[in-house]
This record gives C-alpha cells, sequence and structure tokens, in this order.
C-alpha cells in the first residue's frame, strides 16, 4: 500500500471543481488507484491540517494508451473532499 504522501497524487482544478469549491466547499483530488476512503481521509487531514466531513470516489473513464505493441488502460481515480465549515485548502485558494 502507497504511503500517505503517495495517495494524494495531485489536486484537480478546472472550471467544474472550482466553481463546487466556491458553491459546495467540495475539493478534487486525483487519488492512487488503491486507495479506500478512509486512506484518504486520513491522508487529507494529516497533509493539509483540515477536518474531513465526507469523501466520495469514482473511477475516471480514460484514453487507452499504446506503446509499441502494448496497449495500457490508464486507470484514473477521483475523490471528492468535503471538509468541515470553517477549513480551506490553500491550493484552492489561489
Amino acid at each position: 500500500m502507497p504511503e500517505l504522501h503517495d495517495l494524494i497524487v495531485r489536486p484537480v482544478v478546472t472550471e467544474k471543481s472550482s466553481a463546487a469549491y466556491g458553491a459546495r466547499k467540495e475539493y478534487a483530488f486525483r487519488v492512487h488507484s488503491d486507495a479506500t476512503k478512509p486512506q484518504i481521509k486520513a491522508a487529507i487531514e494529516i497533509l493539509f491540517k483540515v477536518s474531513v466531513t465526507a469523501v466520495r470516489t469514482m473511477v475516471m473513464r480514460a484514453k487507452r494508451r499504446t506503446y509499441g505493441r502494448y496497449q495500457a488502460p490508464a486507470v484514473l481515480e477521483k475523490a471528492i473532499v468535503t471538509l468541515k465549515e470553517g477549513d480551506a485548502i490553500e491550493v484552492f485558494e489561489g
């Protein structure tokens, strides 16, 4: 199983995720494909020092990558994290 720093791959900053942040204080992260909801919650709380109230995960459909004769499907997993009222993550504050 990956370490805490390896569970959270990167934040997802798009127009849709920015709108979700502005309306509902939900943050989107790309996470390791083997990560579970409790592990994601613990990693976010430790890394950003905030209180997480809910975690939703989804497997994103990705393009197939071709390397010579070998085709590898890219597995992407995204987590949407809701924080306790008053908490914020500076990455999204921009």
